[in-house]
């Protein structure tokens, strides 16, 4: 189970950091065909904010597989382990619902949907860059059925060598 984490982590990191330099170099590419060469280029326009969405999906993915969306410890910190465990394992049932009904199931659907219309600039169809949504939510399942693994594990216990 940690390398299939490993490989998604390493594949995500990848993937928002290509987004994230393309987007780096499509902005500069903006301001050099607007300021200099006083002919705006608007496709590279368009493809950026694809492309922030992908890169924000992408983190957003990442930051399920770590365990890191928001949460209020300071009741569940109060509990007991067991209970702990056990307001842990809902949270990772809301994600995963969540991510099923709204990214999978949701994302499928706008994206056939939006597989008719077609982006005004690069000519493409807007449901090619919607297919970002099913995807996220495929790895953000995988991600809360790991973390509900790892929470599942018994806790190991130092033991003292005399």
């Amino acid at each position: 189970m940690k390398s299939l984490r490993n490989v998604l982590n390493q594949l995500l990191h990848v993937l928002a950091g290509v987004s994230f330099l393309a987007m780096v170099a499509l902005t500069c590419w903006q301001v050099i065909t607007r300021y200099l060469l006083h002919s705006p280029s608007t496709w590279s326009e368009e493809l950026v904010s694809y492309l922030f969405a992908w890169a924000s999906l992408f983190g957003a993915s990442l930051v399920t597989g770590e365990r890191g969306h928001m949460n209020i410890p300071i009741l569940v910190d109060r509990l007991n382990p067991g209970a702990q465990k056990a307001f842990h394992i809902f949270g990772e049932l809301v994600a995963f619902a969540f991510s099923a009904i709204i990214l999978v199931y949701g994302g499928i659907q706008i994206t056939q949907l939006a597989m008719g219309q077609m982006t005004s600039s690069l000519g493409v169809a807007v449901g090619v860059f919607y297919v970002a949504l099913p995807v996220c939510g495929v790895l953000n399942i995988i991600y809360t059925i790991l973390n509900i693994i790892d929470i599942c594990k018994p806790e190991k216990t130092e033991t003292k060598e005399a």
